[in-house]
């Protein structure tokens, strides 16, 4: 894994980072105890957490809140947990709260610890692009309203379940040749920040998923161009867009590397790409965060 780790040591439920190669963040009651061990990247906006969580004995559930928002944690083994948590790109810096519950039959034992997120920079990229995805018409302002609420929609439907086994792979061959989070201004005007990353390819070629979901989403959009949306489960979606052709349907299941679609450059683009988007519990996530903590060649490799 690449980038940063902190070690975080809970002085009476509260953790304090320190810079180490590894993240650790241990939480304990006065008679049982959850270990839990966080890693990303950086905790910065736009990374991913990936958190181990280590009871004393088996548990039958463990629910666990970050960011105000859920983290749903899968099963590993009989005492080992684990659960993703994005950093948004709008989080606030400083000390967040993480809250742990673990269930064994009607007891529950409750852990609190926080994490600290770090300020963080981003470059500004300036592009032209057809008037008509700068200043939009009445009417084609009301169709991006209504596709950003289809979009919204869909981070809430995720099944409380994992879907995805094995590692992540690239949709794509080569890396990103964008930076995520980059602010963007298009034609002289601001706007939203760039949410994923792109990856230059000629047109036609094919796009695999990330790993094994759901299809939740394939039609076209007036932004994203001809789009395809995997859900993986647990909150944990990829966004892949600009496509020239979608080969799956909705409802579809698809595998992990599997073809989903073909590079084009649909909706608003200035040359051919794919543009591949992250959501974590709706965070939006930079997909190379998502590939450093569960990508082939990362430690948690093993997640399954």
């Amino acid at each position: 894994m690449v980038g940063t780790r902190y070690n975080h040591r809970v002085v009476r439920g509260i953790c304090l980072a320190g810079l180490v190669t590894l993240s650790v963040c241990s939480i304990a009651s006065a008679a049982e105890s959850v270990r839990v061990t966080v890693d990303a990247r950086s905790f910065q906006p736009g990374e991913l957490m990936l958190l181990t969580l280590k009871t004393t004995g088996e548990a039958d559930a463990v629910n666990v809140r970050v960011f105000e928002r859920e983290a749903p944690a899968f099963k590993i083994d009989a005492t080992t947990w684990r659960a993703l948590a994005g950093i948004d790109l709008d989080t606030p810096t400083g000390r967040h709260s993480i809250s742990i519950d673990a269930r064994t039959g009607t007891h529950v034992t409750h852990s609190d610890s926080s994490v600290v997120v770090n300020p963080r920079s981003f470059p500004t990229r300036r592009l032209k692009v057809d008037p008509s995805f700068v200043t939009p018409s009445a009417e084609l302002q009301a169709r991006i309203a209504r596709e950003a609420q289809e979009l919204g929609r869909l981070w809430s439907m995720s099944p409380a379940t994992r879907l995805w086994n094995g590692p992540f792979v690239r949709p794509v061959p080569g890396g990103s040749v964008s930076a995520f989070g980059t602010r963007s201004v298009f034609n002289g005007q601001p706007r939203s920040p760039h949410s994923g990353g792109d990856f230059q390819s000629p047109v036609g070629t094919p796009v695999a998923s990330p790993n094994a979901g759901r299809v939740v989403m394939a039609r076209e959009q007036y932004f994203l161009g001809n789009v395809v949306v995997v859900d993986h489960g647990l909150g944990l979606f990829s966004v892949l867009a600009h496509l020239s052709e979608i080969d799956v349907h909705e409802g579809d299941t698809v595998a992990a590397g599997q073809m989903v679609g073909r590079v084009g450059a649909t909706g608003r683009v200035t040359g051919p790409h794919l543009h591949w988007a992250v959501r974590a519990g709706a965070a939006r996530i930079d997909p190379l965060s998502l590939l450093s903590l569960l990508g082939s060649d990362s430690v948690a490799a093993s997640t399954r």
